[in-house]
């Protein structure tokens, strides 16, 4: 096992690795920029490096920084965290090859899954269920035969894309070819790559995405799935697990198509594979190769530590369960706060005069806030993440409320009132409500 990690990261997941750092005994290093010298995960640490000012090109993502911050404190392993290099092929490829451990997949799965025509490819080849769609990129002369093929409204994404970038919606074929050169030009801007492919347009789907552990020695597992279905932008805002549009059969089916292709990829860490879902087919969309923000619902809901698993994987252990060892006990929402307006959802930057994390029974709060620490403007707004459990969904929901009444976060403006609004809507409460629900919801 490892006896140091650096925590490549900041915010609430840095502080969350830490936590499963000290509890197996791992001295852990915080790197930091100079706006993030006093959060939370900083003071906890056993080390601390700051590598670099506050915009992310010149600190987090300052791939030599952290390396050399690794070297002069003694680092067994590098922990990317989420977002900033974590799925960055490049970045894990310079670990290896400076005699440090990263912990996550390697480089060759990072690149194969990061380039989503490559990931669809992959995904066709291990046997997982494809939105109808061009094999690859396609070429501005080609698109018009392509999107004939599958049928209008097509969707039109970048191959290098995220976050709702370089993503264009066309319902004919006169839309094509602006909606193509729209997409091309963000797409360009955004990720310095313009390559595009096209798939069929679902009118009403859910996000389902399955948790997968998969380790050195051919072992795998999945943890169920979650339904991330409540986005706005393309970003997501609240998740629950399991879903309330699958049932049982679509469950296990999904689930062992998914353990079965990260065996045959010969994956290891942890992952995600995402899909629509719509008229009980599911479609897929990508395969996160790292943790998830919303991990904390899988874990609440089978009591299996991720982020402890995902190290162990990483130091060459092998999995300490079967599929038949995971069992799964109620329901899980997170909401994900932020540091916005609830209304314009503009980012709320400033000092936190005061913080109080709800609690109780079932109740779980993922943040490295406290009373006197500034939000700073240069990074997400992602400042907390409440998590909730019950025996039943009912039941979560209800507690949800009720944490959600206790939640105090002074000094800055939050989209808890949102989340108030979202788990006492009825939509939400029946479990009917899709992909572009939230959208119409928040436009009232």
């Amino acid at each position: 096992m490892f006896e140091k990690v650096l925590i490549a990261n900041r915010g609430e997941i840095a502080l969350r690795i830490h936590r499963a750092c000290r509890e197996m005994g791992i001295r852990t290093v915080a790197v930091h920029s100079t706006v993030d010298a006093d959060a939370m995960h900083v003071r906890l640490a056993d080390e601390s490096v700051c590598i670099g000012p506050a915009p992310s090109r010149d600190s987090y993502l300052n791939m030599a920084a952290i390396i050399s911050a690794a070297t002069i404190t003694g680092a067994d392993a590098i922990h990317p965290g989420i977002g900033f290099l974590s799925e960055n092929a490049k970045f894990a490829a310079m670990v290896e090859e400076h005699g440090f451990t990263f912990i996550g997949p390697s480089p060759e799965h990072l690149s194969q899954m990061g380039d989503k025509v490559e990931a669809k490819i992959t995904a066709k080849r291990f046997g997982i269920p494809c939105v109808p769609g061009s094999d690859g990129a396609i070429s501005d002369a080609e698109a018009a035969s392509i999107a004939e093929g599958i049928g209008y409204p097509v969707l039109i994404k970048a191959a290098a894309g995220g976050g709702g970038k370089g993503m264009k919606v066309a319902n004919s074929a006169g839309e094509l070819k602006e909606a193509l050169a729209f997409a091309r030009a963000e797409a360009k801007a955004a990720f310095g790559n313009d390559a595009m492919y096209m798939e069929k347009y679902l009118s009403h789907p859910r996000h389902i995405e399955i948790q997968i552990l998969a380790d050195n020695h051919g072992n795998a597992v999945h943890l169920g799935e979650r339904d991330c279905s409540l986005q706005r932008r393309h970003q997501k805002v609240l998740e629950e697990a399991p879903s309330p549009a699958l049932n049982a059969g679509q469950r296990a089916e999904i689930g062992e198509i998914a353990v079965k292709a990260v065996k045959a990829m010969g994956y290891r860490s942890v992952g995600t594979i995402e899909f629509l879902f719509q008229d009980g087919q599911f479609y897929f969309i990508e395969m996160n190769t790292r943790l998830q923000i919303e991990h904390p619902i899988s874990e609440m809901i089978t009591g299996i530590d991720l982020v402890r698993e995902q190290i162990r994987v990483a130091s060459g252990a092998p999995l300490g369960l079967s599929q038949s060892d995971i069992t799964f006990n109620g329901h899980a929402v997170e909401c994900r706060i932020n540091a916005e307006d609830p209304e314009t959802f503009m980012p709320s930057p400033g000092r936190i005069t005061d913080f109080h994390a709800a609690g109780g029974l079932g109740v779980r709060v993922d943040s490295a806030l406290y009373a006197g620490y500034k939000v700073p403007s240069n990074y997400d707004s992602l400042i907390a993440k409440l998590v909730v459990h019950g025996k039943t969904r009912n039941e979560c929901l209800m507690r949800a409320r009720r944490a959600l009444e206790e939640m105090v976060i002074m000094g800055v403006k939050t989209n808890i009132p949102l989340h108030q609004r979202l788990v006492a809507a009825p939509d939400f409460i029946n479990g009917d409500y899709d992909i572009r629900w939230l959208e119409k919801f928040v436009a009232k």
